[in-house]
């Protein structure tokens, strides 16, 4: 029996390339290809929030950027971090972004964030879920700066005109 320790390497080094694949197959605009790396239930959540259900839908998506607006871009990226949840589910980190091909740098507000779920199925890792979401960092204000006294003011105003949540 292999100790946990060589099967988490072997396993990780599994999950890299298939966030590597993820990002070839997207490179090749090949949306069979890429929609292969996913479970059949799988969800994808874009950007901008919408979800794709299944992976026909995926594939089927896909086939539709990689022909339309997205033709001849590339997706660049790394993954950052794999954790086990379980053996045989892990949630994996990347950042990436679409390289349209008049670009030879990615703008900044471009880059987006993945939360992939991967799960081994009978095929190897594949892809159960993934959300992407542009990184646009934001503070959070302390409790007594600017933006959250205005917020506290109209929250009691609000309240006294007997508007919003109660």
């Amino acid at each position: 029996m292999r100790s946990t320790t060589l099967t988490r390497t072997a396993d990780t080094a599994r999950i890299e390339e298939l966030f590597a694949d993820f990002m070839a197959t997207w490179t090749a605009n090949d949306a069979e290809a890429f929609g292969a790396l996913f479970t059949d239930d799988s969800d994808y959540v874009s950007y901008d929030g919408t979800i794709a259900r299944g992976r026909a839908l995926h594939q089927h998506n896909h086939d539709q950027l990689f022909r339309g607006v997205l033709a001849g871009s590339a997706l660049v990226g790394d993954l950052e971090s794999v954790r086990y949840l379980t053996p045989d589910v892990a949630v994996a980190y990347g950042t990436a972004s679409v390289l349209m091909p008049w670009r030879s740098t990615l703008p900044k507000r471009r880059l987006s964030r993945q939360t992939i779920v991967v799960v081994r199925t009978e095929a190897g890792w594949k892809i159960g879920a993934i959300h992407n979401g542009r990184v646009r960092p934001v503070t959070v204000p302390a409790p007594d700066a600017f933006p959250s006294k205005m917020s506290q003011l109209m929250a009691r105003i609000a309240h006294r005109l007997g508007l919003g949540r109660r």
